[in-house]
C-alpha cells in the first residue's frame, strides 16, 4: 500500500500562499512517519515564485497545472482537476487549506471520492498502531477538542487552518521532482465563467499575515477603550486582534478575532492586553513567536505560555508602553524595528 500525501496548495496574486508552505511541512512530518513521499499539487495561471522552494521545504514532487483558465477561482474546475489527479495517484491522505477556497472545493472533491473530509483542523499526526490520520479539531463551539479518524475509506481528506503550523526552514540540498500535467480539456467546460474578481474592502482585515499583532479581551471594560489599543498598535504598526468575548460584545467587528472560533495566527510578536488565556483563544496564538501578556490577575492562563509576563493594570501599561515605543522610533530616526 501506497502512503503518499498530497497538498493541494494555493497561488494567490502570482505568490505561492503561505499556507501552502505550512502544509508542506506537516506532509513531510506525517510522511516520514509513513516512510512515504509528499506531492504538492499547484493550480495557477501565472506563478511568480519558484516551485524548487517546496522541494527545499519537503515536498518530494510538485504538480502544476498552468492554465488561462485558473486566473480566477472556480469551484468547478477546482474540483474537477483535484478530483482526476487523485484518481490518478490515489494518495493516501489529502490537505489543503481551511481558506474560502479551499473550504468551497475540496468538500465536493470528497463527495466525488466517497471519502470523508474533517474541516478547520488543528492538528494532525498517525496513529502508530494503524497508520491512520488522526484528525483534531474543535467541536461543540470550540469547547472541546475532537479527534476524528476515516477507517475505512481513502484518501483521508482534511482542511488545515492557516497558521497552524510553521514551514521548515529552507534546505536547498534537498532534490525532487517538477512535473507539469496537461488536463484533458473537458475538466474546463464548467456551467459558470467568472468575469472578474472585485474585493470587498469592508472585510480587508488581515491578521494572519501581520508580523505584529496587539489583542485585547473583556479586560478592557468598555468599547471607548479600544483606542488605548489602536495607539498601541499603530506605534508598532502592528494588525489589532480580539478575544471572542470581545466581538461578541460587539466592541471590533468579526475579521479581528482571534482562536479557535476565529482566526489562527502565528506573527513574530503577539500582545495579549486584558485577555485571562482561555484555551479556545490560546489555540489561535500559542504558535507566536514571542508572546506579551497583561493583566492584572497573576494567575490570568495567558501567563503560562507568555514569553514575558506583566502583572499590571493595563490602562496604565499600555499607555506608557506606548509611549517608551514611540520614544525608541524618534530615537532611531522614526525606523520602527
Amino acid at each position: 500500500m501506497d502512503f503518499d500525501v498530497l497538498v493541494v496548495g494555493e497561488v494567490r496574486n502570482s505568490k505561492i500562499h503561505s499556507v501552502t508552505y505550512e502544509l508542506t511541512s506537516k506532509a513531510r512530518e506525517l510522511a516520514d512517519k509513513l516512510g512515504s513521499e509528499v506531492e504538492v499539487l499547484l493550480l495557477y495561471s501565472r506563478c511568480e515564485d519558484e516551485l524548487e522552494d517546496l522541494i527545499y521545504r519537503g515536498a518530494d514532487r510538485v504538480l502544476f497545472v498552468k492554465n488561462e483558465e485558473l486566473k480566477f477561482f472556480n469551484q468547478e474546475i477546482w474540483t474537477n482537476i483535484v478530483t482526476d489527479v487523485a484518481l490518478k495517484r490515489q494518495p493516501y491522505i489529502m490537505l489543503t487549506g481551511a481558506t474560502s477556497s479551499g473550504r468551497t472545493f475540496f468538500p465536493a472533491v470528497a463527495a466525488k471520492l466517497n471519502t470523508g473530509l474533517t474541516a478547520d483542523c488543528t492538528g494532525l499526526d498517525i496513529e502508530e498502531e494503524t497508520n491512520l490520520l488522526l484528525q483534531t479539531r474543535p467541536a461543540i463551539g470550540g469547547n472541546v477538542m475532537a479527534t476524528i479518524k476515516t477507517p475505512n475509506h481513502r484518501p483521508q481528506m482534511a482542511t488545515v487552518r492557516p497558521r497552524t503550523f510553521r514551514p521548515l526552514p529552507k534546505d536547498e540540498s534537498r532534490k525532487g521532482e517538477i512535473v507539469e500535467l496537461k488536463p484533458d480539456e473537458s475538466l474546463f467546460n464548467v456551467r459558470v465563467k467568472t468575469l472578474r474578481f472585485e474585493r470587498d474592502e469592508s472585510q480587508n482585515v488581515n491578521i494572519q499575515d501581520a508580523d505584529v499583532v496587539v489583542a485585547f479581551g473583556k479586560g478592557i471594560k468598555k468599547p471607548e477603550n479600544v483606542k488605548y489599543i489602536s495607539e498601541l498598535a499603530e506605534a508598532l504598526k502592528a494588525a489589532i486582534g480580539a478575544s471572542r468575548a470581545a466581538v461578541d460584545a460587539k466592541w471590533i467587528g468579526y475579521p479581528h478575532q482571534v482562536g479557535l472560533s476565529g482566526k489562527v495566527v502565528s506573527p513574530k510578536l503577539y500582545i495579549a492586553a486584558g485577555i485571562s488565556g482561555a484555551v479556545q483563544h490560546i489555540a489561535g496564538m500559542q504558535t507566536s513567536e514571542y508572546i506579551v501578556a497583561i493583566n492584572k490577575d497573576p494567575e490570568a492562563p495567558i501567563f503560562r505560555i507568555a514569553n514575558f509576563g506583566i502583572v499590571g493594570d493595563l490602562f496604565e501599561v499600555i499607555p506608557e508602553l506606548t509611549k517608551r515605543i514611540k520614544l525608541e522610533i524618534e530615537k532611531s530616526g522614526g525606523k520602527n524595528k
